[in-house]
């Protein structure tokens, strides 16, 4: 990796070329305030760890290993935690006031008018105001006052360390980092992987195709027979309220599904609700959602299936990919536990990893927690119509402050489901489950502190936001999976209701009781904890955000991904289980970097089948195949259906689907005037029958054909050879890496794809944010998708790139005797 030398070097360049040298891209315009012959970019090179810090919360000690990993230990754990916010502030203190600044849409203060639209959405939808209700709550569990320690060492950093390269950039310093800004963090990653607005975009796309073509595009339920709880899962569960350990937890609330709810998958959207919404509206909201790809992949399997004995948890979750990474890794000793593995900047407390009994990990449900209603409106627009009363909407003024603008009043509108967004005349109120005070932050604190199963499962209760796959292993031979998150129950005239629909606000349909939004909400309206989907030791078990169970006893949501990569995961455990043979860690790092891509099962064949029928033809109608074309389907014939890096048949396929998806969907979607963003998943375009009014006039072989063509026409022109050429990391970005590339990661070729267990989306940047393997009591592993610095200059801004490009984890046990750094936390007033 570059040197400090040359870092500065690069910076050099890169300010000399002065304004033209980093101009501002169309799209982010994020440097608008950038200053590149300013000298203040030089305070950043130099920064470092000092030696000693004085602590309001007493001693600790703070060590950093070579891979940039801070190991804080303290006999307090209110030291401790200021030490943490102190390594974190050093570390990634841009990444923190950068996601708090999006959160409170306060990025125009910075950016300028560039950026108006995001900050109105999250203004609008108050995040805000729900991290302050959080904090109300969690402040007075035993996690608020470490919170406070965690924010007061993130403010000595800001207030003595030199700040990072960015603020100087800028031109900006940070304000003070608060307890709220923590629990906001919290809303953040759960609104990244909950925040859905996908019954607004059925009922737009059923109102321009039709509720029939709908429903065949957008199936509830993919055809396939891997759910995470599949019959051959062989587990216990909580019945009768019984909790782990034998006690009685049961709490009584929540009702069972009825007759006519069915499975509450089969309730679509009606012609009437359709018209609520407009495509401006849409369109505007579908750009705040959870990115496109966003999942992970966990599974963990007993001892019975290891060479130790004791279970194997694997986990590598799959977010938005940039520089630097989204996780931090950190491990924290105290006398009553020591724990080590991911947190996000900004919170405290590791949210996925080991204690020194237990594992645990986390994948996303794909759950409805999100409900979009349409109101009656007065004519002035000022009340809205609720239970057969006018109502005043709830209104609150904000500013928002434009950096070299014309600063903008908000007016924000709420009904009592939530916030309201509008656009265009267009009005939908949101009701969602992180709109509420919420618990995780306790939950999180006190996973770490787990002794056993029975102590983890009791914390899981608290876990309310967001619904994750919780998959758990511990020394014990425990293995554990919970579907946590509060599950809403909905009903209209008593009858419980599925979720992906437009609800009629005015006529109070759908709502959830003792939900109290940017207030305290009861569970009174929730699937029961013991209702809610879990296993309890089982012998093997795999979540990749595929549904939850086939027959759930509530509704959970419609939003679950295709099932390529759980199909793989489990053929491949399944298989080693059959054979009798056990694993070791070893197994589990290769199978999380399998590249096997279950749509190149489904469709390769079926491209063979119509190349071979169009070569068996009569070829006088001109309706031949090109010479290149049937190389390049001799190519897929020969090919492994594997997404490596060195593949020729992986780039051919990769390329070949894109231009296929494109000519199945585009025209059907564009005569309805709708983008891309609403094309159906790959399982849909694998298992749509010829016969279906998608392809109408056309054949979906011919398509097929059509989509080889042009695939070896764009493979020529560009000039690629292999999958690598094309499927590169140089879509891991920093957030300006478009005006200061210097700041991105080298680009290198990589392997998989959306659809294999090694995950990777070029086109989003989507993939493992994070590896892990661990054998709880034994050994662990584990990589990040860089470096554990932000800090350019640091030797830890990328240090684990390559390795994690190629999978090679390092340890999570490491030595520190000869730390690379030390800081010592002494008694004082910081």
């Amino acid at each position: 990796m570059p040197s400090d030398t040359t870092r500065r070097g690069l910076l050099a360049g890169a300010l000399a070329a002065g304004i033209g040298g980093l101009t501002l891209s169309s799209a982010r315009e994020l440097l608008d305030a950038f200053a590149p012959l300013s000298g203040r970019a030089w305070n950043a090179a130099d920064r470092s760890l000092p030696e000693s810090v004085e602590s309001p919360y007493g001693e600790a000690t703070l060590r950093v290993d070579s891979d940039g990993v801070p190991h804080v230990a303290a006999d307090d754990e209110p030291a401790v935690y200021f030490a943490v916010g102190y390594a974190q502030a050093f570390d990634r203190l841009f990444q923190l006031d950068l996601q708090r600044r999006v959160m409170r849409g306060q990025l125009s203060a910075v950016v300028g008018e560039a950026t108006l639209e995001d900050d109105e959405f999250h203004v609008r939808m108050d995040f805000a105001g729900a991290a302050e209700a959080t904090w109300d709550v969690v402040a007075e569990t035993p996690a608020g006052p470490l919170v406070e320690a965690y924010a007061d060492g993130v403010n000595a950093a800001i207030d003595r360390e030199p700040l990072p390269l960015e603020f100087e950039l800028l031109e900006y310093e940070p304000r003070p980092w608060t307890p709220v800004d923590s629990m906001l963090m919290e809303k953040q990653i759960s609104w990244n992987l909950t925040g859905n607005f996908g019954e607004l975009r059925r009922a737009l796309v059923a109102d321009r195709l039709g509720a029939d073509l709908a429903d065949e595009l957008y199936p509830d339920r993919l055809d396939h027979e891997t759910p995470i709880l599949r019959d051959a899962v062989e587990a216990d569960r909580l019945d009768d309220g019984d909790d782990a350990d034998g006690s009685d937890r049961s709490d009584g609330s929540g009702a069972k599904r009825s007759e006519s709810g069915g499975d509450g998958n089969g309730d679509n959207v009606t012609s009437g609700e359709q018209t609520a919404i407009g495509v401006a509206l849409t369109s505007y909201l579908s750009r705040f959602e959870s990115p496109p790809g966003v999942g992970s992949n966990s599974w963990v399997v007993s001892g019975d299936h290891t060479v130790s004995g004791r279970p194997i948890l694997a986990y590598d979750p799959h977010l938005s990919l940039m520089t630097p990474p989204v996780w931090y890794e950190q491990h924290v000793e105290t006398p009553e536990t020591s724990v080590r593995g991911a947190t996000f900047p900004g919170v405290p407390f590791v949210v996925v990893g080991a204690n020194e009994r237990g594992t645990w990990s986390f994948t996303n449900v794909g759950a409805d927690v999100l409900d979009c209603y349409r109101y009656e409106i007065d004519d002035e627009g000022d009340r809205y119509r609720y239970r057969g009363e006018w109502r005043e909407f709830e209104t609150e003024e904000r500013e928002v402050v434009v950096a070299g603008g014309e600063d903008r009043t908000l007016t924000l509108r709420k009904t009592v489901h939530g916030p309201v967004i509008e656009r265009e005349e267009r009005t939908v109120g949101v009701a969602w489950t992180g709109h509420t005070a919420t618990r995780t932050t306790e939950a999180i604190y006190e996973f770490g502190r787990s002794d056993g199963l029975a102590d983890l499962l009791e914390s899981t209760r608290t876990f309310d936001l967001p619904t994750q796959n919780l998959v758990y292993a511990d020394a014990d031979g425990r293995t554990l999976y919970y579907a946590t998150g509060k599950l809403p129950i909905r009903r209209i005239n008593g009858e419980v209701v599925s979720g992906n629909r437009i609800f009629d606000g005015s006529a109070g349909e759908g709502e959830w009781e003792g939900f109290e939004p940017f207030g305290e909400s009861s569970w009174d309206g929730f699937v029961p904890f013991e209702e809610k989907p879990h296993a309890i030791d089982p012998d093997v078990l795999a979540t990749a955000n595929q549904r939850v169970a086939d027959d759930p006893s509530h509704y959970v949501g419609v939003a679950y991904a295709s099932p390529y990569r759980g199909a793989r995961i489990y053929e491949r455990l399944d298989e080693r289980v059959e054979r009798g043979e056990p694993t070791d860690l070893h197994f589990h790092r290769d199978l999380q970097a399998d590249t096997r891509d279950g749509r190149a099962d489904q469709l390769v064949p079926e491209l063979l089948a119509a190349i071979d029928e169009r070569e068996g033809r009569d070829d006088s109608d001109g309706r031949g195949v090109s010479d290149a074309a049937a190389d390049a389907a001799e190519t897929l014939a020969d090919w492994d259906r594997r997404m490596d890096r060195d593949s020729a048949g992986a780039l051919a396929f990769a390329r070949w689907i894109d231009h296929f998806r494109q000519r199945v969907f585009e025209p059907i979607f564009e005569d309805a005037d709708l983008d891309s963003s609403y094309h159906p998943n790959d399982w849909v375009l694998a298992t749509i029958p010829d016969e279906s009014p998608v392809f109408e006039g056309r054949s979906r072989s011919e398509l097929a054909i059509e989509a080889l063509e042009a695939t070896v026409e764009e493979i020529d022109e560009e000039g690629w050879e292999v999958y690598g050429d094309w499927n590169t990391t140089g879509a891991v970005e920093h957030p300006f890496g478009s005006e200061a590339p210097f700041l991105n990661y080298p680009e290198r070729p990589a392997d998989g794809s959306p659809a294999t267990v090694m995950n990777y989306r070029v086109d989003d940047a989507v993939g493992s944010s994070w590896r892990m393997v661990v054998e709880p009591g034994g050994e662990a592993t584990a990589i990040l998708p860089g470096g554990n610095s932000g800090d350019y200059f640091s030797a830890h801004y990328d240090d684990q790139f390559r390795r994690w490009v190629d999978n090679e984890q390092k340890s999570m046990a490491r030595s520190i005797d000869d730390a690379e750094t030390t800081v010592t936390f002494e008694e004082g007033s910081s």
